[in-house]
């Protein structure tokens, strides 16, 4: 019987809770949706959680990461007839040319410092229509704006640098932003969504979500007809208990309460100076 493994501060593990939990599984249920009958890759697969939810979409799944004992917690927890689970360095990939469809790797890349050669293998093992599903954070409002810095991320990319490095492998792409909004939001940065949505900027209504997005997720591919699915989606992701809306709703009961307390001490404190007063 399997365990769940130790959280690290690295490796995703579905025990983890609120945003992280909210961030990770949103992007595999953006991904699922165009996994049908496809031959998928999930490469830095981790303990495989992302990898079963595919499973249940694709023709074939092959997850793959460099951690042993990630890829054997994988085979012992989400054993499927569709899924496999290979210990396979990202930059060096045991698989023949042309061998998947759908390619997906999430916040892998700021892991490793050759991104060239990432891409590059990534491209060589996608079919010539596949796709390739990958996010990073963008470090801009991740790192820089946040104050914030991950010990496990060796390089990160702006969002220029991102695009870049993707134009230079994949001509077509397209950019999506990820943001957590109560709601997990994957949406198209380059155009308007299908779905109605609008924001307040500066007593301005606009349309779109008008947020700096905390992570990017690009969709690229050597051929421009494999996008067409994409163009202008936006992608929303929840849970029913609202565990995230609860913790906060809770926090800010808690902070009004405490202020009204520290108030109420306050003019307790006042009224025993004053009775005191010589």
């Amino acid at each position: 019987m399997s365990t769940a493994m130790a959280f690290d501060g690295e490796r995703f593990t579905p025990e983890c809770v609120r945003e992280m939990w909210y961030e990770h599984y949103s992007r595999y249920a953006f991904a699922a949706q165009f996994a049908h009958g496809k031959r998928v890759l999930d490469c830095a697969c981790g303990e495989g959680y992302g990898s079963a939810i595919l499973a249940s979409h694709a023709a074939t799944v092959q997850g793959c990461d460099v951690s042993e004992a990630a890829v054997a917690h994988a085979r012992l927890d989400y054993a499927r007839s569709n899924l496999v689970f290979t210990q396979a360095n990202a930059l060096a990939l045991p698989f023949p040319d042309a061998s998947f469809d759908l390619l997906v790797s999430f916040e892998t890349l700021e892991h490793l410092h050759e991104h060239a050669a990432l891409l590059a293998e990534f491209r060589r093992v996608l079919a010539p229509d596949g796709v390739l599903m990958i996010s990073t954070p963008d470090k801009l409002i991740y790192s820089d704006l946040s104050g914030q810095q991950n010990p496990f991320h060796v390089r990160e990319l702006y969002r220029h640098q991102f695009e870049q490095l993707l134009a230079a492998h994949f001509p077509f792409q397209r950019i999506y932003g990820h943001k957590l909004l109560f709601q997990s939001v994957i949406f198209d940065l380059t155009q308007c969504m299908r779905a109605s949505a609008h924001t307040m900027h500066e007593s301005e209504l606009q349309p779109g979500l008008g947020y700096a997005p905390t992570y990017l997720i690009a969709i690229a591919s050597m051929r421009e007809a494999a996008l067409r699915p994409f163009v202008g989606l936006m992608h929303l992701f929840g849970e029913s208990a609202e565990t995230l809306y609860r913790h906060y709703e809770a926090e800010i009961r808690n902070g009004i309460y405490a202020a009204e307390r520290i108030k109420a001490l306050e003019n307790e404190l006042a009224q025993l100076r004053q009775s005191h007063a010589p």
